[in-house]
């Protein structure tokens, strides 16, 4: 796979065809235009055509500041809760909010779940939330999950991030269900199985014959939403192995299957330290989103140790992706630091994410700084842990010293003696 044209799916079966979901695992904006073809509003983060991706890209920006402690500024809030239509959905963007939403306007489960999950994390927005929730569930498809359009076919990254929004939205994800199926019955349909190529990873969409390709964006997907995580991911504090694969109960064991994609993805990025993008025609070349949904996905499933040299590699290459594709970049960035065992947003391979977010829209109202105190502390305990570690070392040395001093005094002993 590895394309990761997050909103240009918006018109695009092609995208579709080539097998790159348009949302649930985060992903850049679409490349800029030379001349956006409306008018940048205030408050909308970016500075490209938000034709595409307008709520994408503004629902990550703000998920990411409340995250790290930001408080968005108030026009840039209200711009995203005045996206929605009235049914409570939200098309990629609106140009005129004040518009009634009609049936000739588009609007998607993607950027309607991102929306929900920006607007229920940030508080204080409990109508637009219920709103969306209500909508949401009125598409669910008969196999459990969502197509990227109301009544398409459901595929592993819209009914991802729609499982993310509905379990922050304070919905129990098993319980939902259409004609008997849920969500993670869903996304067990699109699950490789274990004793072929690539098991444990995640289809985006069947072909056309049924078959199942594996696909690193709609697996990293998948494992986000089997776990029923929002596109922030979580932060285990343990420090798992990867497990074999194993067959699973959608309804009863779902994390079993967000193992057996955490796994595949590990395996993926073991050679190289990160994906690749194949594109027909053109040279191989990184996948830094793909990469960063992975990250989150592996840290969230606790695959710290799998996650730290494609961490790292991260850190070392992200700037120019970055700072090409924009805010929802960054966000992405600033969830794989939250989520990343040793990673810091503020202090991401050298650079401020947080900052950098920040500059690609309206000031913030507020920003939250560490306290300088307990920053202090942190240092000077880190500090201790490593002059302790170097005691250790040091005595360790000595009495290992002693040990082979004594063991000679008495071996020359013994050979006086003699």
């Amino acid at each position: 796979m590895k394309y990761r044209h997050r909103a240009a799916a918006l018109a695009a079966t092609a995208v579709v065809l080539a097998g790159a979901g348009p949302a649930a695992a985060a992903s850049s904006s679409p490349a800029p235009s030379p001349t956006p073809s409306v008018a940048i509003p205030d408050g909308l983060y970016g500075t490209t055509d938000p034709t595409y991706d307008g709520v994408w890209r503004q629902s990550l920006a703000l998920l990411a500041q409340e995250s790290v402690g930001v408080t968005p500024a108030d026009e840039a809030v209200a711009w995203l809760a005045g996206q929605q239509c009235a049914n409570g959905a939200f098309a990629a963007f609106r140009a005129d909010a004040g518009k009634p939403c009609d049936a000739k306007l588009m609007v998607d489960t993607n950027s309607t779940a991102a929306a929900t999950q920006a607007l229920a994390a940030l508080g204080g927005h409990d109508a637009e939330v219920r709103k969306a929730v209500t909508w949401l569930k009125s598409v669910q498809n008969a196999d459990g999950g969502w197509g990227y359009t109301p009544g398409g076919a459901s595929d592993a990254n819209s009914t991802s991030v729609v499982t993310g929004a509905l379990a922050q939205g304070g919905v129990t994800v098993p319980n939902l269900r259409k004609d008997g199926k849920s969500p993670y019955d869903a996304l067990h349909a699109l699950a490789l199985p274990c004793d072929g190529k690539d098991a444990g990873a995640f289809a985006y969409q069947p072909g056309k014959k049924g078959e199942l390709a594996a696909n690193a964006d709609a697996t990293a997907a998948a494992v986000l939403g089997l776990l029923s995580e929002p596109l922030t991911g979580s932060r285990p504090d343990d420090s798992a192995s990867p497990a074999a694969c194993t067959a699973f109960d959608a309804s009863k064991e779902p994390e079993k299957g967000a193992a057996n994609g955490a796994g595949w993805l590990a395996e993926a990025m073991a050679k190289d330290g990160h994906l690749t993008s194949a594109l027909p025609g053109a040279e191989d070349q990184p996948d830094y989103g793909n990469t960063a949904d992975a990250i989150v996905a592996l840290s969230s499933s606790g695959l710290n140790d799998q996650a730290e040299a494609p961490l790292r590699w991260l850190e070392a290459n992200f700037a120019q992706w970055a700072k090409d594709s924009g805010p929802a970049a960054y966000a992405q960035l600033v969830f794989v630091a939250n989520a990343a065992r040793g990673a810091d947003a503020r202090d991401f391979g050298g650079q401020d994410l947080v900052e950098l977010l920040n500059a690609t829209g309206p000031a913030p109202k507020a920003v939250e700084k560490k306290d300088q105190s307990t920053a202090s502390a942190e240092k000077a305990e880190k500090k201790d842990d490593d002059g302790l570690n170097a005691a250790y070392t040091i005595g360790g040395g000595l009495l290992v010293g002693a040990a082979i001093g004594l063991a000679l005094m008495v071996r020359g002993r013994k050979r006086r003696q003699s």
